[in-house]
């Protein structure tokens, strides 16, 4: 197993949410709600595409436990790596949320108010879950990390300001958003509507690219893995 790899998923899904929450408490001061969701965008996507370049080379990057899941769906790491990148963002998701939350004056911990429920919400969700996945993986064949960054950074940009779910797209980032006070938080009965559209979405991603861009097992190759040695089975 590439301990490197767990610390490197760690460290980069904490920046994320750091982004992620901060970036909302920033932006949320004053002026347009389209505007404030706009900068949003730009800054999260901004961050995550930062990451991907420069962890990318260590852990592949994923930060996400769907983007995990696909991948050892689709034979780019093991079952156990992969369960220690989902533990790893867990909780790194929870530190960063932590963290936002500390730096700018909330109480560390504090559940969410806002409530996003709705079928089009979790509709929005598996959506962007798929648009997400589906992105990563078609651009992956470049064996470039810039070529992913730019990808899922402008994807999450432009997926952020374009779904009424502000595309979460990323079960870590679910959860761990359900302790923050701020307007990027999620309250807890719809948490599990969010990851349920987001299990579709992930599913469905990869039924797609098996499809389109696997298509035998012969050919099959890693989906994201760039870092040039893979943790042991």
């Amino acid at each position: 197993m590439s301990w490197r790899g767990v610390g490197a998923e760690f460290v980069g899904t904490v920046m994320f949410l750091v982004a992620i929450v901060g970036s909302g408490v920033v932006t949320s001061v004053g002026g347009p709600q389209s505007t404030q969701l706009f900068h949003h965008a730009v800054i999260v996507g901004a961050m995550l595409a930062a990451l991907i370049l420069a962890l990318g080379p260590i852990s592949g990057a994923h930060f996400n436990p769907a983007v995990t899941f696909a991948d050892a769906a689709l034979g780019g790491i093991s079952k156990r790596l992969a369960g220690a990148y989902v533990l790893a963002q867990l909780v790194g998701a929870v530190v960063g949320v932590a963290l936002a939350n500390f730096v700018f004056g909330h109480p560390i911990v504090q559940v969410a108010e806002i409530e996003r429920l709705g079928v089009p919400l979790v509709a929005s969700e598996a959506l962007a879950t798929f648009g997400l996945l589906f992105v990563i993986f078609a651009t992956v064949g470049s064996n470039s990390s810039g070529a992913v960054a730019a990808a899922a950074g402008t994807y999450i940009t432009a997926a952020i300001f374009a779904t009424p779910s502000t595309s979460f797209a990323n079960p870590a980032v679910t959860i761990s958003r359900l302790l923050t006070p701020t307007w990027t938080g999620i309250a807890p009965n719809s948490v599990l509507p969010f990851l349920f559209g987001q299990a579709i979405g992930t599913v469905a991603a990869i039924v797609v690219t098996r499809f389109m861009l696997w298509p035998t097992r012969d050919e099959a190759r890693p989906a994201i893995q760039l870092q040039t040695e893979k943790g042991s089975p």
